[in-house]
C-alpha cells in the first residue's frame, strides 16, 4: 500500500498503547487480520514499534500503523522515528499529535510531509473540532478527533459528546471531503460503534475497551460487525425502480 487514501472506510482503529507487546500483541493482530479480511473493513493495527516487522509478517490485509513518528531526515536525531525506518519494518501509516504524545502544528506539518515522502499513511488526531479543521488543512489522509477528557473512559464521545462528534465531521469535510474523519474516546461496546457511525464518521476505534475485554477478539468482532451492519444501512442505495412501459392505443 502506497499512501493513506488507499485507506477505505468505514476504518476501525485499534491502539495497543503501552497496554500489549511482544507475542501477545501478534496474536492479537492475527486475529485483528482474520477479522477484517472477513468482515471487508479496514482496521488499523497500531503496535509497539519495536513489535511492526513480527506484526506486519503475521497479517495480510491489517494496516499496521506506528504509534509516532518524528519529522526527521536520515542522519542524526538519537531516539527519534525515522520515517524510513517504519515503512521499513514493514509499516503502512502512522499515527501522529495522540494527546499521549502531542506535537507542534509544525511538526506535524513536516511530519506529514515526511510521511507522504515515503509512502505512509498519516492518522493525524485533535482534540476539538477546531483543531482537526486546523490539521484538514495540512492534507493528512485521516483526522482523528477525540476530546480527551473522554479517552480511556466508559463514556463515549458518540453519546456524551455528539455536538463534538457532528462538529468535526462537518468541519473538516468543509475543508477536504477526501479526508476521512474518525472520531473516539470511551468507545466501549458495539452501541457505542454503531452510534458513531450513525454521527456520519468514517470510522472510530478502541483502545482500553479492546485491549482491557475478559475476551478482546469476542468484543472485536461485535464491534467490527456492528460497524460494518450501521456502514451498510447508512450508505445503502435506494433500488432502483424499473418502470413498466404501457401501451398506447
Amino acid at each position: 500500500m502506497d499512501g493513506g487514501r488507499r485507506v477505505r472506510a468505514p476504518v476501525f482503529e485499534i491502539g495497543l498503547k503501552g497496554y500489549l507487546y511482544g507475542a501477545d500483541a501478534v496474536r492479537l493482530a492475527e486475529a485483528a487480520d482474520r477479522l477484517s479480511q472477513e468482515l471487508d473493513v479496514s482496521v488499523i493495527f497500531d503496535p509497539q514499534a519495536v513489535d511492526i516487522p513480527a506484526v506486519a509478517r503475521a497479517t495480510r490485509r491489517l494496516l499496521v500503523f506506528a504509534q509516532h513518528m518524528d519529522p526527521v531526515a536520515v542522519g542524526r536525531g538519537v531516539g527519534s522515528v525515522l520515517p524510513e525506518a517504519l515503512r521499513e519494518a514493514g509499516a503502512v501509516g502512522t499515527l501522529l499529535n495522540h494527546s499521549e504524545r502531542r506535537m507542534t502544528l509544525g511538526d506535524i506539518n513536516r511530519a506529514i510531509l515526511r510521511a507522504r515522502d515515503v509512502g505512509l499513511a498519516t492518522l493525524v488526531c485533535a482534540d476539538s473540532p477546531e483543531e482537526a479543521a486546523a490539521i484538514a488543512q495540512l492534507g493528512p489522509d485521516i483526522v482523528l478527533a477525540e476530546p480527551p477528557e473522554l479517552i480511556a473512559t466508559s463514556r463515549s464521545a458518540a453519546t456524551e459528546m455528539r455536538g463534538f462528534v457532528e462538529r468535526s465531521v462537518e468541519m473538516v469535510r468543509r475543508i477536504d471531503p477526501g479526508i476521512i474523519v474518525m472520531c473516539g474516546a470511551g468507545v466501549q461496546t458495539p452501541d457505542d460503534v454503531e452510534e458513531m457511525i450513525r454521527l456520519g464518521v468514517g470510522g472510530t476505534g478502541s483502545s482500553s475497551g479492546v485491549l482491557k475485554a475478559a475476551d478482546p477478539v469476542a468484543l472485536m468482532r461485535a464491534m467490527l460487525t456492528a460497524m460494518k451492519r450501521s456502514w451498510d444501512e447508512l450508505h445503502a442505495r435506494p433500488p432502483v425502480i424499473q418502470k413498466s412501459r404501457g401501451t398506447t392505443g
